[in-house]
């Protein structure tokens, strides 16, 4: 379903959390890379520096972004300049129910008309709000590995846990949380690129909107 893009869908306030997320995920994958395999002889301090610096970035923008929600208006529907406070997009709505299967169906080249939504549609919704634990669960795996906190009882509950499922113990418990942790990287990856690719599947009017505010009146999105 396709429809214009308004300013309204995105305010300020979400613009600067949507670059924050995104210089946060830049810095986190290259250091992170680096960390993992250093390419370079020398750096590791700055990686390890920069890796950390960013991931409390990153969790306290999600912070902010989820209290904000609770604040500031958006738009409650594709296309309409209609506002709300944003937290109500991100629950159960009228206009996405009984639209998962069949959104499912969408992208799976089964169903040629994309389904009836909110400002959101279902797969949206689950898929975003999936990046709150994750981004919980790759914060709690760093610190694990971090040694300033890899000590913390709460942490190393955690590490023994994880590693007790591969019969590991020692020194080497680390092994599997590192592994896990590489893991979660991978799964942003992987959401981001699928993100990017579903957001400007149309054109570049969605991301010309994230980023900068900008409007094309004359522009047709779709989800």
């Amino acid at each position: 379903m396709a429809h214009k893009p308004v300013k309204e869908a995105h305010p300020l306030t979400f613009i600067l959390t949507h670059w924050i997320n995104l210089l946060a995920m830049f810095f986190l994958v290259l250091s992170g890379f680096y960390i993992h395999f250093p390419f370079i002889p020398g750096l590791m301090g700055l990686a390890r520096g920069t890796h950390f610096f960013w991931m409390f970035v990153l969790l306290f923008n999600l912070l902010f972004r989820i209290i904000a929600s609770f604040f500031v208006r958006t738009t409650n529907m594709p296309g309409t300049r209609e506002q709300d406070l944003d937290y109500k997009n991100w629950g159960l709505q009228g206009a996405n129910t009984h639209q998962l299967w069949p959104t499912v169906k969408y992208y799976l080249f089964l169903k040629k008309d994309y389904p009836i939504s909110a400002k959101y549609a279902s797969l949206q919704k689950i898929a975003y709000l999936a990046t709150i634990p994750l981004t919980l669960a790759a914060a709690y795996t760093g610190f694990a590995l971090w040694g300033p906190t890899s000590q913390i009882p709460f942490f190393q509950a955690g590490t023994r846990w994880w590693a007790s499922l591969f019969n590991w113990g020692g020194g080497g418990a680390l092994m599997p949380m590192r592994i896990l942790h590489y893991w979660i990287m991978w799964a942003f990856l992987i959401f981001t690129a699928v993100h990017a690719y579903l957001a400007n599947i149309y054109n570049f009017a969605p991301s010309k909107m994230i980023f900068a505010g900008i409007e094309e009146p004359d522009a047709l999105i779709g989800h």
